[in-house]
């Protein structure tokens, strides 16, 4: 039985599940992100993700990569966490960690069917667009979801902490 734990995946697990996967007629879907605290517009987002196809890869930033884009403060949860808490939603197929500053090494390695990403990314900033339409995929943006903001969280918690 598969569960939250065995969804958690190497990169070169990841690459023969989609070879496995593409040989058998399966469109695969990928996204990445930071998931530092797991919230609806996260899931909404999965969930319409993979809608899209068969198979929905979720590549999360390391901690490393999350201090470089967010800053020294960040994350605010390990990446093992963040990535058993992306694992554990049913529309998720597939988690690996990735160390880079961005999903290009992964896109490239993985060449998804499908790349996705918010709608507040233009599709000409959603890094590996390229690399995935020259392949004959195609880049999807799915409506970002007002009101469910990770920083505007943390933000919100430190003023309400009182230490």
């Amino acid at each position: 039985m598969e569960t939250y734990r065995t969804k958690i995946k190497t990169l070169e697990e990841a690459k023969k599940e989609c070879d496995r996967l593409r040989a058998s007629g399966k469109k695969i879907v990928f996204s990445n992100g930071c998931f530092d605290m797991l919230h609806p517009g996260h899931t909404r987002y999965l969930y319409t993700a993979r809608e899209l196809g068969d198979h929905l890869i979720v590549a999360v930033n390391s901690d490393r990569s999350v201090r470089v884009i967010k800053g020294p403060q960040r994350p605010v949860l390990p990446e093992q966490v963040r990535a058993e808490l992306v694992a554990a939603l049913s529309c998720v197929d597939t988690v690996l960690i990735f160390d880079e500053d961005n999903p290009l090494d992964v896109i490239r390695h993985l060449l998804p069917g499908i790349l996705v990403k918010g709608g507040d990314w233009e599709e000409d900033d959603i890094i590996g667009s390229n690399v995935v339409k020259e392949a004959g995929g195609e880049v999807r943006r799915i409506p970002f979801i007002s009101g469910f903001s990770t920083t505007d969280l943390i933000k919100k918690i430190r003023t309400q902490v009182t230490l």
